[in-house]
């Protein structure tokens, strides 16, 4: 039994039809008759990787072809443009099938997605980024998979770049030639490839990961990090009373739909509807939320990034914020310092700000200001990557964390 490994756990647990919480120690039981694919089957997420496109990458790092991939994507930006002449030939290959929309993808629905995120882009930067890019801190395997990674001794640009995704999504031409979703999502996918084969190399990381043959970001991780990010925010949206339709609504997810597909998270994992998407978050993210040592120190290292320029309120206000946001529950497995006096100015002047935003309250006090003022900085921050930089590249790992 000492050689029992996770997989054959998982695999002896589904043959006896065990049910668990979101635990990925523990045996699927969400159904995929709630899923796009309908087909009413249930497969663990946390045992699918990718197919596809991990034996390439695999092999473009074994061979030292990575860099000049990386130099190659370069002029790779808008979904419009052409593949890099460059690139390795069975990397064409793979990008000339993967690098479209699938069949299902409604053009109608990615249109009015574009337009809600547009009216929504205040509500957006922040829950995206002091809400959801926190929330990353306090999901233990994500946390660990980022700060052992390449990335996580850099992290103002992995901050960016994780931005950049978000940012490309929300874009008014996301899906269209002229935007850089479609290529972005590649670009991600691919890297999410390289950790998985570098990280397992990573003696820090398998210090650190229970199950020593785990191989990082499965359909799994993909999951709860679309939860940490859709699902949440479409859920503070409706605890904050924001107005959305029920086309917007429908729209604002078959965008993340989409989204997941490009990563290459098959349909039968994807939620069909947000009731399927709720009732998946409270099973495959709530429960495994937790703080773990890596996690604090990229949350410090996140909100230390907001510090550094100018946002026109206190680093006690933005933590406090977070905070409001999160819970304070989150803000104390992160040690957050406490701020009452913002707390208390928060909690008294967002429900009014949110208000007034959404055309209920006849006067607009000056305090109000202070939240405009403090989301564009925030935004603008991650934008810019904390300069004059307008473009963020997304480029493939070739290592990981130095030690």
């Amino acid at each position: 039994m000492q050689n029992l490994s996770r997989r054959r756990v998982l695999t002896l647990g589904a043959a006896l039809g065990l049910v668990g919480v979101a635990d990925p120690s523990k045996a699927w039981a969400w159904s995929s008759a709630n899923s796009i694919a309908a087909t009413d089957t249930v497969t663990d997420p946390w045992s699918v990787w990718d197919d596809a496109t991990d034996p390439l990458v695999a092999s473009l790092l074994d061979n030292g072809q990575i860099p000049a991939v990386n130099t190659a994507f370069d002029s790779w930006v808008n979904n419009g443009d052409p593949l890099p002449a460059a690139l390795p030939a069975a990397l064409v290959t793979y990008l000339q099938q993967v690098n479209t929309l699938p069949s299902w993808a409604d053009q109608t629905k990615l249109a009015r997605a574009a337009q809600f995120n547009k009216r929504m882009s205040m509500y957006l930067f922040l829950l995206y980024g002091l809400g959801s890019g926190i929330m990353s801190t306090v999901i233990p395997r994500e946390a660990r998979n980022v700060y052992w990674s390449a990335g996580g001794a850099v992290m103002q640009s992995r901050a960016a770049k994780t931005f950049t995704y978000g940012y490309d999504l929300s874009a008014l031409d996301a899906f269209q030639p002229t935007g850089h979703f479609v290529v972005t999502s590649n670009k991600t996918r691919l890297t999410h490839a390289a950790v998985r084969h570098l990280l397992p190399q990573s003696p820090a990381w398998r210090a650190v990961t229970n199950d020593q043959d785990f191989i990082p970001i499965s359909n799994g991780d993909i999951l709860v990090t679309f939860h940490s990010l859709g699902t949440f925010v479409y859920g503070k949206l409706k605890a904050w009373g924001i107005k959305m339709s029920a086309a917007e609504e429908d729209a604002y997810l078959h965008q993340w739909q989409v989204a997941l597909h490009l990563l290459g998270v098959r349909d039968d994992f994807i939620p069909a509807s947000w009731a399927a998407a709720q009732q998946q978050s409270a099973y495959v993210l709530t429960p495994i939320m937790a703080p773990t040592p890596e996690g604090i120190n990229l949350a410090d290292v996140l909100l230390n990034l907001t510090s550094s320029v100018d946002l026109g309120v206190t680093k006690g206000f933005q933590r406090e914020f977070a905070r409001y946001v999160l819970s304070d529950k989150i803000g104390d497995w992160l040690k957050l310092p406490r701020d009452l006096v913002s707390r208390s100015v928060i909690e008294l002047g967002w429900p009014a700000y949110v208000a007034f935003r959404e055309g209920l309250s006849p006067i607009i006090p000056t305090t109000f200001s202070l939240f405009d003022q403090f989301v564009r900085g925030l935004a603008m921050l991650f934008l810019n990557n904390g300069t004059s930089a307008t473009y963020t590249p997304i480029t493939i790992p070739t290592g990981n964390r130095p030690a």
